[in-house]
């Protein structure tokens, strides 16, 4: 039966050689794209194209533009060596292969193999943009998933099918964050996109972050921040086409996107490239539509289909939560999580300002006595937000307001709180949220805990 397998694999393979082919010839370079004619008639839109220059290995790019006279490309490296009349031909579609035998190990946004193993090559290929499923007969949201973070179980639950951003500036605890997340929450496979990251903490992520363990039931995507704005963007692509193959199979998926702001940017110098004007604070119209649809392929699938449960991360520049990014992303999500750096300089993690932080599952997702905690506890977190100051000042004298008085006495337990983790559920998270309040002096719904 592997043996039938392979020879399969073999023949797709060997099928979609290519006997005859157009070639072109390279035509000028302005900036960083190549202009390229004897192609315009049979070249298309996101097409890969190899120039094979006459010093130097042969450079991969993609097309980007396209006219009557001539196709525009841009290589996925520095085109050093490449001269006028340098012949380019045809390669492939954007399309990768995923397999089974793909969990546990690292690839390139092409599908290649990172880890210095063979790869097999999956019978199907998919192309790096496809449709979502069809939005009049995806399913509603899954059941509450176990993270063990107290915050996330009680305060802002993640549940199967669901898409929530985290948005942090750097150095908050956002790639940990995910990190912890890749570990607990409860699903088949886990796809993991490092969009733009250091070279160095892609070996440290999956050695100290995710562990053997985690990578076991992993892929990891990955493109490193001095590779070309093409890999860079494919990454969250070739990410979301490997979770929908398994999705596709029936499987729960986790995909953790990290992080969608290096994603538009990267999409940010390609279309510049392309001719597209930057109108929206930098970035090109077309962005809005780009994060919304990758976006979109994420969540519940159809009646056939497993589900895929997103985490992108967002990188906001001094906590600006209005920039163009961060925006869209707030509109087209099912929750959003703001870290926040005074809360980390606490000592405190996840530095999660639950005030802020919103998940569109509730009420939903919690019993109705679960959302009366929630409720209540919301409520003492934002009396005391708001009368901050003037309790940090010594402005407020104790008895002067009740709510105040709460406030103040249920803060110290209620922050405490938001930290804690543990291995025993949801039920016990809301248990240690009941703690809290019991501590603090202040009612606690009664009924019962669980869903």
């Amino acid at each position: 039966m592997r043996q039938a397998l392979r020879l399969q694999m073999l023949q797709e393979q060997l099928a979609e050689i290519k006997v005859t082919y157009p070639i072109g010839r390279i035509g000028g370079a302005v900036g960083n794209v190549l202009t390229v004619s004897g192609l315009n008639e049979c070249a298309r839109i996101g097409d890969r194209v190899l120039v094979a220059r006459r010093s130097g290995d042969p450079l991969p790019a993609e097309v980007v533009q396209l006219s009557q006279a001539s196709v525009t490309v841009m290589p996925d490296g520095p085109f050093e060596g490449v001269a006028l009349g340098d012949r380019v031909t045809v390669d492939t579609q954007n399309k990768i292969a995923p397999h089974d035998s793909w969990l546990g190990r690292i690839v390139d946004p092409n599908g290649n193999p990172l880890d210095g193993k063979p790869l097999t090559r999956g019978l199907a290929p998919r192309a790096l943009k496809n449709e979502p499923p069809a939005a009049a007969s995806r399913r509603a949201f899954g059941p509450r998933l176990d993270t063990g973070h107290v915050v996330f179980d009680t305060m802002l639950p993640i549940v199967r099918g669901q898409r929530i951003g985290l948005f942090a500036g750097s150095g908050v605890g956002k790639s940990s964050l995910m990190g912890k997340l890749a570990q607990r929450i409860s699903a088949d496979v886990v796809v993991i996109a490092m969009i733009g990251e250091r070279g160095r903490e892609v070996r440290q992520f999956v050695d100290d972050v995710l562990g053997p363990e985690g990578l076991s039931r992993s892929v990891v995507v990955t493109a490193t921040s001095d590779q070309s704005p093409l890999l860079r963007r494919r990454c969250a692509w070739t990410a979301m086409a490997v979770a929908e193959h398994f999705r596709d199979e029936g499987k729960s998926v986790l995909l953790l996107a990290d992080s969608v702001t290096r994603f538009a940017e990267a999409h940010r110098e390609v279309a510049v490239a392309a001719g597209e004007a930057p109108v929206l604070r930098g970035f090109p119209a077309s962005i809005s539509h780009l994060i919304m649809s990758l976006c979109e392929r994420a969540g519940p699938g159809g009646p056939d289909q497993g589900d895929i449960t997103a985490v992108f991360s967002v990188l906001v520049a001094g906590s600006d939560m209005d920039e163009p990014i961060a925006d869209i992303l707030r509109g087209v999500l099912d929750g959003h999580v703001v870290l926040d750096r005074a809360i980390a300089e606490r000592g405190h993690f996840p530095a999660i300002d639950v005030l802020q932080s919103v998940s569109r599952s509730l009420p939903g997702a919690a019993s109705d006595a679960e959302n009366e905690t929630i409720t209540q506890v919301r409520k003492l977190m934002s009396v005391y937000a708001q009368n901050q100051v003037m309790i940090s000042a010594g402005l407020y004298t104790q008895g002067a307001d009740g709510d105040i008085d709460a406030a103040l006495q249920a803060w110290p337990h209620l922050d405490e709180a938001m930290t804690l983790m543990h291995n025993k559920g949801c039920a016990h998270s809301f248990d240690q949220l009941k703690l809290a309040l019991r501590r603090s002096g202040c009612i606690v719904p009664k009924g019962n805990s669980g869903r």
